[in-house]
């Protein structure tokens, strides 16, 4: 039997220990001792007078709500959604209810308020507690649905996004499986024991990209993965295939897309160096800068040749999931060049991706 994990709640609440969190509470706050002082006083001569005794009111509860909530935050996101919520109404409940004891004790006591300068005294002690009960509790309970609400559809975005980078990645695999193997096929009676050292570099590459599923690794890793596809590459264009790395003084451990190098090299020989009957030298270079990393793939081609179709899917593949990673951070840019093609990859450098939020 499979039972429901009911879900966290920390998916309900925002996390008050940070500024953003406290920004927007004190948004709601001050929104909500305007409607107040608004539906009490109106527009008039007391109007700013009621403003700001509600507001101090109501910024004390905001504040001290937001510290108490903020060191819960571990025993309230144990709890499931429901019994998380429960929670954050209590403690809320306690501290408007102690806070308005205070406040009504404040405005009744004629040493603490001489000539009524915080303001009036409430006419009834009981409706007072009522009423500023009723109306956190409403706030409140307003406030945590609109953040699970959102919470909920930030959650599903990144699920959407994180499915489309992983089919757009499944995408290039199989195409690459296919070359190797075929170019396992052709050596495995001319050559057993290149063919076995093929397979021996297929199977590194394959643990290398599905043992973890991560869409980041580190630049050295798909470093190596690149030069890996090169060996399999070498083993059927023999000296016809030469490559130049010029990436030594990369950052080796900034973290890239996974399969975001090996298809532009894949490129660069089943679209240039293959077609020339002489082959050729593909050219990989790299450069920092203050915030991105640049990789360049030069590659000479054969007569009118460019981006065939084979290459735009590819060059589109990569473009759609630095998008999705990065957004406007990071792009590939790709074009003829006199006899070469060139393809320019610029990344960020940050040690993660873009997450929606």
């Amino acid at each position: 039997m499979i039972s429901a994990t009911p879900p966290k709640a920390s998916l309900l609440l925002p996390d008050f220990c940070t500024p953003r969190a406290l920004l927007l509470l004190l948004t709601i706050v001050t929104l909500t001792a305007l409607l107040l002082t608004l539906a009490d006083a109106g527009i008039g001569p007391a109007f700013w007078g009621s403003l700001a005794s509600k507001l101090m009111f109501l910024v004390w509860i905001g504040l001290l709500g937001a510290a108490l909530l903020c060191a819960l935050r571990p025993q309230i996101s144990a709890r499931g959604a429901l019994p998380g919520a429960g929670l954050v109404l209590v403690v809320v409940t306690a501290l408007v209810l102690v806070l308005s004891e205070i406040a009504y004790r404040v405005l009744a006591s004629s040493m603490l308020n001489p000539y009524l300068i915080l303001g009036k005294v409430p006419a009834s002690h009981g409706l007072f507690l009522a009423r500023n009960l009723a109306i956190s509790l409403i706030v409140c309970a307003v406030a945590l649905r609109y953040s699970y609400v959102s919470q909920q559809w930030r959650l599903r975005v990144q699920g959407e996004a994180r499915a489309r980078i992983d089919a757009l990645q499944a995408r290039i695999r199989p195409h690459f499986l296919y070359n190797s193997m075929n170019t396992i096929a052709a050596l495995t009676r001319s050559d057993p024991g290149r063919a076995e050292d093929a397979v021996l570099d297929l199977a590194d590459l394959f643990r290398a990209s599905l043992d973890e599923r991560r869409s980041l690794i580190p630049l050295a890793q798909e470093l190596e993965s690149a030069r890996t596809y090169q060996r399999i590459e070498a083993l059927r264009l023999g000296p016809r295939l030469r490559v130049q790395w010029q990436v030594d003084d990369l950052p080796q451990q900034v973290l890239v897309p996974a399969l975001v190098l090996q298809p532009l090299l894949e490129n660069a020989i089943g679209h240039g160096i293959e077609n020339l009957p002489d082959g050729g030298e593909v050219s990989i270079s790299g450069v920092t800068t203050a915030e991105a990393l640049l990789i360049s793939v030069r590659n000479p081609v054969a007569g009118s040749g460019g981006e065939r179709s084979g290459m735009g899917i590819a060059l589109e593949n990569i473009r759609e999931r630095l998008a999705l990673l990065y957004g406007d951070r990071a792009g590939i840019t790709a074009g003829r060049e006199g006899d070469e093609f060139l393809v320019q990859l610029r990344l960020p450098l940050t040690d993660e991706a873009q997450e929606p939020s």
